[in-house]
């Protein structure tokens, strides 16, 4: 088996040679363990600040992960199942029943939805709207890195939820006309083509509700200052500060006082038992197929480096995944 290591730590912007490709004796069954063969890997913005101390050097990376099964020494996996676990980066792991769990697939339904809008990133998504946010039908929510894994899922849910307007900021023009042509979005902008304040202002001209933050920065600024009396943040992340690039707060954060805004961060990992609900909300929408998940997968273990770099520049549209 092969696995990913980290073998330095970035200063800035990551770059491939910070990784190494590594070859391992396949781990071998004991009793109450089972050997998975990874089938898809998840690559995340959150792995960027692992990069910086969380994850160990020279050892195997955490990452969500889709395996099947191959040998098992527990009646509790068997082989032929299909399980979620969280030893990615690399081509077979050794797992337990308490670090896996099994996935029932669901006719019509890809196995990659799973990491995607079923995953932790659409659970992101929905526990943000439904918890954090609140959103209420008739509302108007912006959400930011909107065509990424988490805001096309968040797009797509706010619909569902009965939003009267989403709006969607995004980094090319051609991100924008796929979120408003393709991903239920009522508006979208790429913010490079202008000041990203007076862009969202003219989307949202009576003002927003909810903003559904995964960017922090200049676009939490541009929320703050077009956000009605007594709205909300959702903030779910800060990809304009990974690389240390950029300032994480906006300078008119004493606004939310003024306006009497609420700002709550989240993290998805203290609302796991909001999964069941996110899968009997979805799953009708996604047999159907009035709703996809989002996603750009590509092909070969070779290539997780690079797509992992890739999604960090904002290659993709909606989840990234690597397909073994």
């Amino acid at each position: 088996m092969t696995e990913i290591q980290l073998v330095r730590r970035p200063s800035g912007v990551p770059t491939a040679d910070l990784f190494a490709f590594v070859d391992i004796e396949p781990p071998s069954v004991q009793p109450g363990t089972a050997l998975v063969e990874n089938l898809l890997l998840s690559v995340d913005p959150y792995m960027r600040e692992c990069m910086d101390d969380d994850w160990e050097l020279n050892a195997g990376l955490e990452g969500r992960a889709i395996a099947r099964v191959i040998e098992s020494g527990t009646p509790d996996l068997a082989p032929g199942d299909i399980v979620f676990h969280r030893k990615s980066w690399r081509t077979h792991a050794l797992v337990t029943p308490a670090e896996s769990r099994k996935i029932e697939e669901i006719p019509g339904v890809p196995l990659s939805a799973h990491l995607g809008i079923l995953g932790g990133t659409g659970l992101s998504a929905y526990v943000g709207l439904t918890r954090i946010a609140t959103l209420q039908p008739g509302e108007t929510i912006f959400i930011t890195a909107a065509a990424g894994g988490v805001g096309t899922a968040a797009g797509r849910i706010a619909k569902l939820l009965g939003a009267g307007r989403v709006i969607g900021s995004t980094g090319t023009t051609e991100k924008a006309k796929y979120l408003t042509e393709e991903a239920s979005f009522d508006a979208a902008f790429s913010y490079r083509s202008g000041s990203i304040g007076e862009l969202l202002a003219e989307a949202a001209p009576d003002g927003i509700d909810v903003c559904f933050d995964n960017v922090g920065g200049e676009h939490l600024a541009a929320a703050i200052d077009v956000l009605r009396p007594r709205g909300r943040i959702a903030w779910c992340g800060a990809v304009s500060s990974y690389n240390h690039q950029a300032p994480v707060a906006p300078s008119n954060l004493f606004e939310i006082v003024g306006k009497e805004l609420r700002l709550e961060g989240f993290l998805v990992r203290e609302h796991l038992d909001a999964r069941p609900e996110l899968y009997d909300f979805l799953t009708p929408y996604l047999r159907s197929g009035e709703v996809i998940s989002d996603e750009t997968i590509v092909p070969g273990f070779d290539s997780m480096v690079e797509t992992f770099l890739a999604m960090l520049r904002g290659e993709n549209v909606g989840k990234m995944l690597v397909e073994l």
